[in-house]
């Protein structure tokens, strides 16, 4: 069963949208992105705004950087002791990245602008299946916004610091089981709300020698809050609204963890580069997600899922090979550890430790025009979902989930 899972997966792959570990999108530069997503410990760049603010004032010169990425991926679930498989049907996902850096040539300051999508999700499940009262939808978003300033301390020792705005929205739609008077009367839930929260972003960027550069980036937690969401009950008309309100406010948070990385790159001869790349990151944050109504809701002002997520670690390795002054070739690999513990997988975010295999390559139009291109594989474990009863009631099966990510970035140097 478990061979005909993946097999149905593969034939229709190009059909939705996925995350990194947990709800994560590592997708903030097509440069980075070809090299297994490594990025702290590389010559800097305009997407050092994301990955290294302490690398930024190492640049002589400015420039404006825009990309984005195709998202096609599935996920698939197969009850247990049953033939029967049930996908996603999501639309594609559009990750994007915009940096530009501003400061004199030879200045010790640079300053930089990001505008870009480091989380999100969307999930829409085929009708009637098997976990519809779980979740049918989910539409999750978060944009950074992030004025940045850099300082070199030496020319060989810089530092950075980014202060991040946040916003974005969920929207989470389930199917709903409401028993009156013996009998069953079934309907839906949607949740709709608009969220907000704040962080920082530090890095400290070191580079010995022209062979070799260290990074340290440290990026905060940020809270989102849903300060005034609202809830639409679709019911029988026989479920009273003391039992159900047809509509309520409500309140929510849901973290987007922080990040430490560890990168370095090293220049074994003029045209090649090898780095890595090690994070962790604070899923430990995702404990539960609790909405707060205005109204009760089947008797509760209150409700909680546990999440219980663990802090993850995720590896990185690329390289890249200059054939020419204009042309260059890039590939690399990484392994992202899921924070989701056993019995907690969710349709929301069935996750597993996951393998992405990356290439690309770089090319120079001129002396100011450049063009990074990516590809993408994400193979995640397949991972069965036992019974817990700390979760509640969630789908018992087996997921299995994967994806492929092209990817196109345009920077523009002055």
């Amino acid at each position: 069963m478990k061979k005909t899972l993946l097999t149905f997966l593969a034939a229709t792959l190009f059909c939705g949208s996925v995350w990194a570990s947990g709800y994560q999108v590592l997708l903030q530069s097509n440069r980075s992105t070809a090299m297994g997503n490594i990025g702290v410990g590389l010559r800097p760049d305009p997407s050092s705004i994301n990955f290294n603010p302490g690398a930024l004032a190492m640049m002589r010169e400015n420039g404006v950087q825009v990309g984005a990425n195709l998202i096609y991926s599935g996920i698939a679930f197969q009850p247990f002791e049953s033939g029967e498989v049930y996908r996603t049907e999501n639309p594609v996902g559009t990750p994007f990245h915009v940096f530009a850096t501003f400061g004199g040539e030879e200045s010790k300051l640079k300053f930089g602008l990001g505008v870009y999508t480091p989380y999100g999700s969307t999930v829409i499940w085929e009708d009637d299946w098997a976990g519809r009262f779980n979740l049918t939808q989910l539409s999750l978003q978060a944009i950074f916004i992030q004025p940045t300033v850099s300082y070199r301390i030496t020319e060989q020792l810089s530092l950075g610091v980014g202060f991040i705005y946040s916003f974005g929205g969920v929207n989470l739609q389930r199917d709903i089981q409401a028993v009156y008077l013996g009998g069953n009367d079934y309907g839906s839930a949607e949740l709709d709300g608009s969220a907000s929260g704040f962080g920082y972003n530090l890095g400290l960027y070191f580079e010995p020698s022209e062979e070799f550069s260290l990074g340290i980036n440290y990026r905060s937690r940020v809270n989102m809050k849903v300060e005034n969401g609202t809830a639409t009950f679709v019911k029988s008309p026989l479920v009273p609204d003391s039992q159900i309100p047809s509509e309520t406010g409500f309140t929510s948070e849901l973290p987007l963890p922080s990040n430490l990385t560890i990168g370095f790159s090293y220049r074994p001869t003029e045209r090649f580069m090898v780095g890595a790349d090690i994070t962790r990151t604070g899923w430990n944050a995702y404990e539960a997600l609790v909405f707060n109504y205005e109204d009760p809701v089947g008797g509760e002002t209150t409700t909680v899922a546990a999440r219980n997520y663990e802090t993850s670690y995720a590896y990185r390795l690329g390289g890249e090979y200059a054939v020419s002054e204009l042309f260059k070739l890039r590939a690399g690999a990484y392994y992202d550890q899921s924070p989701v513990q056993e019995g907690f997988l969710t349709p929301e975010s069935p996750d597993a430790n996951t393998l992405g295999l990356t290439a690309g390559f770089g090319l120079n139009i001129g002396e100011d025009f450049v063009v990074d291109a990516s590809f993408l594989y994400i193979n995640k474990e397949q991972r069965d979902n036992i019974a817990n009863p700390e979760a509640g009631d969630l789908p018992l099966g087996t997921y299995k989930s994967v994806a492929v990510i092209p990817g196109l970035t345009l920077t523009y140097k002055f």
